[in-house]
């Protein structure tokens, strides 16, 4: 098949919407993992939190400070803290899944 510049942009697209079916079992896993892991631990700490109602002013800020921190700092991919960084950034998109579904959940 020839290059086109169609096909590149099919084949970026592709890769992009349907790249993780290529990884292996064991790099799905540890991601699924990651995600639910995040979630299940900053739907409870949101609970925690909302439930004693206090310090809420001072959470928000640090915790979109640190979900800064996380997306800012990505190593290069063949650094040897990149899968570390893989599974922290999972952990970080099920905290802000939990937020996102406890905001539905209360109706704000």
């Amino acid at each position: 098949m020839q290059k086109t510049n169609f096909s590149k942009i099919t084949f970026r697209l592709n890769n992009l919407l349907f790249g993780f079916l290529s990884d292996s079992w064991r790099s799905k896993s540890i991601v699924l993992i990651s995600v639910l892991t995040g979630y299940f631990l900053f739907a409870n700490f949101l609970t925690k939190f909302i439930s004693e109602g206090q310090n809420e002013l001072i959470m928000a800020p640090i915790i979109i400070f640190l979900i800064e921190i996380i997306i800012r700092i990505k190593p290069s991919s063949n650094s040897r803290f990149y899968n570390i960084w893989l599974v922290v950034d999972k952990l970080r998109i099920g905290a802000v899944y939990a937020v996102i579904l406890e905001a539905f959940k209360l109706g704000s």
